[in-house]
């Protein structure tokens, strides 16, 4: 069963004198956050059964990396705008009393000159200790967290995580593996990417990679080019040059076993665009499986639409408009590269990585099929 959200925010009641049936144990509670290159993101939940039910989330675009690619720094205004976030999510985890917590920062901070002294800072004024995580460990996260959506007929599986200042791939062999036994396979990958074949002799991760483009730092590079759709194009075709050693099945035909598994705001968008959501159902969008040819009649629609139009589409939303174009080019190029017509959408990701892991690592799921 997929994580559920909070109907609104008195669906878990404060703390009174008299012991709350239906507030969760603080002692059983897990916190995530992922301090992304435009997002502070945050989840906390609580294990059930071998997945977690989601007690309070957090998210909001801060835009840490404005202005990275120009100076190599973060700026005053967008350490400001992140500051501010992290006291929110500093304040959830005092209320629900969190002590099992993960903090991470990805991208931005590992370039930003800075980000030592960023990090400092944050300590200062929030408390919260962040860590920023190496490219291996972000992608191993994403993988895991989408390990339930991960086919039994799957023999190659690529996980891909479009993020702002970067994109992770990692490509897994599990044609060895018994077929009930693969989504287990991919869940377990907690210990190490390379751990999955100590654990698991007939798993192979053949290679993983870590792009340093993402959705806000490929926008970057062609913010010079004033028409949309060379724009588009350039975006697309560059990030694809920079696949060029990690697509050795380019040529081939398209195979029955392989699966392309997307998590991010791009993919998330693109689905809800090809379902026509004025309003966004995580429960229609995650695990929807899309054709590339359902991918491509979105993005050709924003193309039409024009840099106007997209501001406007209800289905893009306010956040999403400025970077949709860089993300879908992304997605685009990732679809020639590889040998499948199709893509599993999920709205999961780090955080739910970060999840499963502490989780994993502290016995408290269940094991057993997803």
């Amino acid at each position: 069963m997929a994580p559920k959200r909070p109907k609104g925010a008195g669906a878990f009641p404060k703390a009174v004198e008299s012991p709350a049936p239906k507030k969760p144990d603080s002692s059983e509670l897990y916190a995530a956050l992922d301090l992304g290159t435009n997002s502070c993101r945050m989840l906390i939940a609580q294990p059930k059964g071998n997945q977690f039910h989601v007690v309070d989330s957090f998210s909001k675009s801060v835009q840490l990396g404005s202005g990275l690619e120009k100076t190599g720094r973060l700026s005053r205004g967008s350490m400001r705008r992140t500051i501010q976030a992290l006291r929110i999510c500093q304040q959830k985890l005092k209320r629900h009393r969190v002590k099992h917590m993960r903090l991470v920062a990805t991208e931005a901070c590992r370039r930003a000159r800075n980000s030592r002294d960023f990090i400092k800072q944050v300590r200062r004024e929030t408390g919260l200790q962040l860590e920023i995580i190496p490219p291996e460990e972000e992608a191993r996260l994403a993988v895991i967290s989408c390990a339930p959506l991960v086919s039994t007929k799957t023999e190659q599986l690529l996980v891909v995580d479009i993020g702002g200042g970067s994109t992770e791939l990692v490509w897994i062999d599990l044609s060895k593996v018994d077929r009930i036994e693969r989504p287990k396979a991919i869940m377990r990958m907690h210990h190490g990417l390379q751990n999955i074949e100590t654990m698991f002799p007939a798993a192979r991760v053949v290679d993983w990679i870590s792009v340093p483009l993402g959705v806000a730092t490929l926008r970057d590079q062609f913010n010079d080019v004033e028409d949309d759709a060379a724009r588009f194009a350039l975006m697309s075709w560059f990030f694809e040059e920079n696949l060029a050693e990690f697509a050795p099945y380019k040529d081939e035909q398209t195979r029955d076993g392989f699966q392309i598994v997307g998590t991010s705001g791009t993919v998330t968008t693109v689905a809800a665009s090809h379902l026509g959501l004025r309003r966004y159902d995580r429960t229609k969008v995650d695990g929807l499986r899309m054709t590339s040819e359902q991918i491509d009649a979105v993005i050709n629609d924003y193309l039409r639409l024009g840099p106007a139009g997209r501001r406007k589409d209800p289905r893009i939303g306010q956040d999403r408009h400025a970077l949709i174009m860089s993300g879908s080019a992304i997605l685009q190029a990732l679809l020639r590269a590889w040998p499948t017509d199709r893509l599993s959408v999920a709205d999961r990701g780090l955080r739910e990585g970060l999840l499963y892991a502490q989780m994993s690592a502290d016995g408290v799921l269940e094991d057993g099929p997803f």
